[in-house]
């Protein structure tokens, strides 16, 4: 948005008269004053507006389990997007499926532990996460995000001014996590949603890139807001990889089974 204001004031500018001159002062001064302004709010000002923008606080304390389904791209040569389904559950649980060619890949984390099947790769057998992966699944926000009851998460959130991402003006906030953890946190200085996130940082080529997370296409469920499309992109790397959801199902039923290591019978049986 900000590109198409600027490209319309330049061109204003070429054929410009004195009272235009006086009109595009008195405009350009009250938009500074408004910038100004907007960029006094507290960072916990921007996080009440950004929940209240995504349905409110107990709106989202009401969901207890989610469902996601959609498609993924994988890479590859033609560039290959899969069918995927995610389920979350409070607290921190989540389990991903993902199919290629009648057979299902499965991960899932029960919150401490977390175990994956990829018949992809040709490993039938239950595998442990990695320390890495374990690592990474402990970092993971809970289904409604990382800025919904925030400080009951143990976060603290910091306001570090603004920036644009992709032409829209937003506000950077930094979030420092309970084990220490920090990550920046982009949110749309009028829609108050969040436009982009650190991810976590990937070794590639021997070397660690930063990586980016990206939300986008907001819709509404059940008076609840969130992003059906989200793109992550790695510093350095030629393509991005893009998740996009197609269908979302609040409090759907589920078993703290769903969650747990996975017996091989059942994965086998998921993929037929």
């Amino acid at each position: 948005m900000n590109r198409f204001l600027l490209l319309g004031l330049g061109l204003a500018s070429l054929m410009a008269t004195p009272a235009m001159a006086v009109a595009v002062t008195a405009a350009a001064k009250a938009a500074a004053s408004e910038g100004a302004t907007v960029s006094r709010l507290s960072a916990a000002q921007i996080v009440d507006r950004n929940v209240a923008a995504r349905g409110g606080l107990q709106a989202w304390r009401a969901v207890g389990s989610m469902s996601m389904s959609g498609k993924i791209d994988v890479g590859g040569k033609q560039e290959t997007s899969l069918p995927f389904v995610m389920t979350m559950k409070r607290p921190h649980k989540s389990r991903f499926e993902l199919r290629f060619q009648e057979q299902t890949a499965v991960q899932v984390y029960d919150g401490v532990q977390g175990w994956k099947v990829r018949p992809f790769l040709g490993r039938n057998e239950v595998e442990p996460f990695t320390p890495v992966e374990a690592k990474a699944a402990a970092a993971w926000t809970e289904l409604d995000g990382a800025l919904i009851d925030y400080a009951g998460k143990g976060t603290t959130i910091e306001q570090q001014g603004m920036e644009s991402v992709e032409g829209h003006s937003a506000y950077k906030l930094k979030l420092t996590m309970k084990d220490h953890v920090e990550r920046h946190l982009w949110i749309d200085a009028k829609t108050f949603l969040e436009l982009k996130i650190d991810g976590e940082p990937r070794k590639l080529d021997g070397r660690m890139h930063n990586v980016a997370i990206y939300y986008r296409d907001y819709k509404t469920e059940n008076g609840l807001t969130l992003p059906y499309v989200l793109e992550t992109v790695v510093t350095g790397a030629k393509a991005s990889h893009k998740i996009s959801i197609e269908h979302v199902t609040l409090n759907p039923p589920t078993t703290d089974a769903m969650f747990g290591k996975p017996q091989l019978a059942l994965a086998k049986a998921s993929s037929q």
